[in-house]
């Protein structure tokens, strides 16, 4: 295993976790359960722990991915300056998430502190579904919307 698919491997789950915390902070907000919220806030402080290692491995995997044929260095750069603002907006999610179950410890969570912590999660959530698509197009062209490469099996 190279550090490419290693990357490969650890940049789901900051994308999907994403989508699932806002889903339980939604309903968590929605149906005004504390408890809810607060499993909410625990699920951002997980998936913002797990955006380290997914961050850390992109630039070891784009040194074994630039060489590869098809690839594109522009893109690739594309990619790491919007997962660059989707790691930094997720890291200030899990910290805001992480101040909400210290201030709420033993209380109910407060309307303005689950909107809030809900409002930087649904920002995250956007940065890390640009980054991603952004990083499938390094490596695939089908996506790229550009006219596609032809094959060395085409007659």
């Amino acid at each position: 295993m190279n550090s490419a698919h290693l990357h490969l491997m650890l940049n789901h789950f900051p994308v999907v976790g994403l989508v699932f915390t806002l889903a339980l902070l939604g309903w968590g907000a929605l149906r005004k359960n504390p408890s809810l919220t607060k499993a909410g806030f625990m699920a951002l402080v997980f998936v913002a722990l797990l955006t380290v290692p997914t961050f850390l491995t992109g630039e070891p995997a784009e040194k074994v991915a630039e060489p590869l044929p098809g690839v594109s260095h522009p893109i690739i750069e594309q990619h790491e300056d919007a997962a660059k603002a989707a790691f930094i907006v997720t890291l200030v999610a899990g910290v805001a998430a992480l101040l909400g179950l210290w201030l709420t410890r033993g209380k109910a969570v407060a309307a303005w502190c689950a909107s809030s912590v809900l409002l930087v999660a649904l920002v995250a959530a956007g940065l890390m579904a640009w980054a991603a698509n952004l990083g499938g197009k390094v490596r695939h062209t089908e996506i790229r919307g550009s006219a596609p490469v032809a094959s060395a099996h085409e007659d």
